[in-house]
């Protein structure tokens, strides 16, 4: 079906001789065997069916390469095996644990950032104070809308591509006259780039704050599993969803979670929290997105629509929490523990920290 890692690396010394693929010999021994071991995982990916047929990149795609041993910290400095040698880099935090794995990339913007991969010993989870439930809503209006068993709080829509639109669309004006391939092209177009990236970095500030709020005052979180994907292809709406990344935020409530000891809670997407009366549990047929509130025809109560959805995903996270076992009865007292392993609906996956790659001259692992 293909050449095998080993089949790859042993053509690399022959390579090296050859005068079209001379230049190889600048690269440092690691970096090449590490792409070939890329290589070989992308068409066992697509052999068994768990992605597509593996393509070319182009030049100007997100350009990386991978040292998986040997990098070291020299003051604020990270040295690096091979010519590359030394290289000056802004480190935000010390390092904590033994460098295994070192990624270093370029975005559009010309920035280079070191992603690094650590191995350190575990000081274990501190004991929690707070003994909270705190269910989500994450709308469009309002970003999220929460309760938490005594009020229920709203976090605007921050509406981040929005406000940098018109420069933006200046930008891009600017970019699309120039001729292409020229150098003049290329730099207006790195100026575009430095405008997402703007955009990007303020979203992510945004998501970290939040998530670092809800999960230092809260013992369990619990939010929609929502179908992102399936969402944006309602093309009135896909700008607005895509701009929110509710995907990133769950990410991040979820390591944040994990790393405090505490416990996230995935409720199905398809339960229906805004069409549910939260005091007494009638169940509407219809709710158009239009309608943002709705009097219960069986209590009588009058519904914020958002609202009303906080409610409902936290008691039903409550509900999972207690027929799983995770708590039992202290669920319903709010002192949930996290269950141990990987309960199918209970999420404890876990992801990178909140600031991934160190840039050169930009460097950063932060946690927020």
């Amino acid at each position: 079906k293909g050449l095998t890692q080993s089949a790859l690396n042993s053509m690399l010394p022959k390579l090296k001789k050859e005068e079209e693929t001379e230049w190889l010999k600048d690269c440092y021994s690691q970096i090449l065997q590490s792409v070939s071991l890329n290589l070989s995982r992308a068409y066992q990916n697509f052999f068994e069916g768990r992605a597509k047929y593996p393509k070319f990149k182009s030049y100007h795609h997100r350009q990386s390469i991978q040292y998986p041993q040997n990098v070291k910290q020299v003051g604020n400095r990270l040295k690096f095996p091979g010519k590359l040698g030394i290289v000056k880099a802004v480190i935000h935090r010390p390092l904590d644990g033994e460098i295994k794995t070192v990624t270093v990339s370029r975005d559009p913007s010309g920035k280079y950032y070191a992603s690094v991969l650590m191995e350190y010993e575990s000081k274990g989870t501190k004991p929690s104070t707070n003994g909270k439930v705190i269910g989500i809503d994450l709308g469009i209006k309002d970003f999220a809308i929460t309760y938490d068993g005594e009020k229920t709080s709203k976090f605007g829509n921050p509406k981040h591509i929005a406000r940098s639109e018109k420069k933006l669309a200046k930008k891009q004006r600017i970019a699309a006259r120039k001729k292409k391939g020229s150098n003049k092209r290329r730099k207006a177009r790195r100026i575009v780039a430095k405008v997402y990236e703007r955009i990007g970095n303020v979203r992510q500030d945004y998501l970290h704050k939040l998530s670092r709020k809800i999960v230092d005052q809260n013992q369990v979180v619990v939010v929609e599993n929502l179908n992102v994907k399936g969402m944006v292809r309602n093309h009135k709406l896909a700008k607005a969803i895509s701009d929110l990344s509710w995907g990133t935020f769950v990410n991040f409530l979820s390591y944040k979670c994990e790393k405090e000891g505490k416990v996230l809670v995935e409720i199905n997407r398809w339960f229906p929290s805004s069409k549910t009366c939260s005091n007494c549990h009638y169940r509407i047929k219809e709710l158009p997105l239009d309608v943002r509130t709705w009097t219960c025809p069986s209590c009588g109560t009058c519904h914020d629509r958002d609202g009303n959805a906080a409610k409902n995903i936290r008691a039903e996270g409550i509900r999972m929490l207690s027929s799983s076992g995770t708590g039992e009865d202290n669920a319903r007292v709010e002192e949930v523990r996290p269950r141990r392993g990987r309960p199918s609906k209970l999420r404890h996956s876990s992801v990178k920290l909140e600031a991934p790659a160190w840039p050169f001259g930009h460097a950063s692992r932060t946690t927020k």
